[in-house]
């Protein structure tokens, strides 16, 4: 019977979260990534730098005792890097077994974005954008939804775990 019960209240739990997303800002863009996904969201803070790492990985920060590794968003989707100011945040979110900080220029909202409000993205050039797992409308805006399990490949979280 508690086993039931159990279950029942897991999917209580999903169901609240379905359909919702933390809406951020990486240059003129707002993305979104599923609230399911994000721990907390902090502001920047000491970043110790590790070699050889790609360059989008800025390094780790410790937060409250665990080690995280922090990606400049910005850096992992090649646009110009920018200077951090008192808007970046980080969003630590949990890909798999990996906790990683997702450094970006502002958190702005969550949003709930019902499903039929939510489109593939469009294919041009035949390459889909891997990032990119749908679009959000919202109003007259679009908010691109990021599949935060290809933010980083297979050997990236290899690589960050064994930090």
């Amino acid at each position: 019977m508690a086993e039931i019960l159990d279950k029942d209240i897991e999917m209580e739990e999903e169901d609240t979260q379905k359909g919702k997303y933390l809406t951020f800002v990486v240059g003129n863009e707002v993305y979104g990534i599923e609230i399911r996904y994000v721990t907390e969201i902090i502001g920047i803070q000491a970043i110790t730098e590790v070699p050889e790492l790609p360059v989008y990985i800025k390094g780790i920060i410790n937060l409250r005792g665990k080690i995280i590794p922090v990606m400049d968003v910005r850096l992992r989707f090649n646009k110009e890097p920018k200077e951090y100011n008192d808007r970046t945040c980080v969003v630590v979110v949990d890909i798999g077994e990996i906790s990683i900080g997702l450094i970006v220029d502002s958190v702005s909202e969550v949003l709930t974005i019902p499903d039929e409000d939510i489109v593939p993205p469009p294919q041009v050039n035949k390459v889909q954008n891997r990032y990119i797992k749908a679009i959000g409308k919202v109003g007259n805006e679009v908010t691109l939804l990021l599949d935060c399990e290809k933010l980083l490949n297979d050997d990236e979280v290899a690589a960050l775990s064994e930090i």
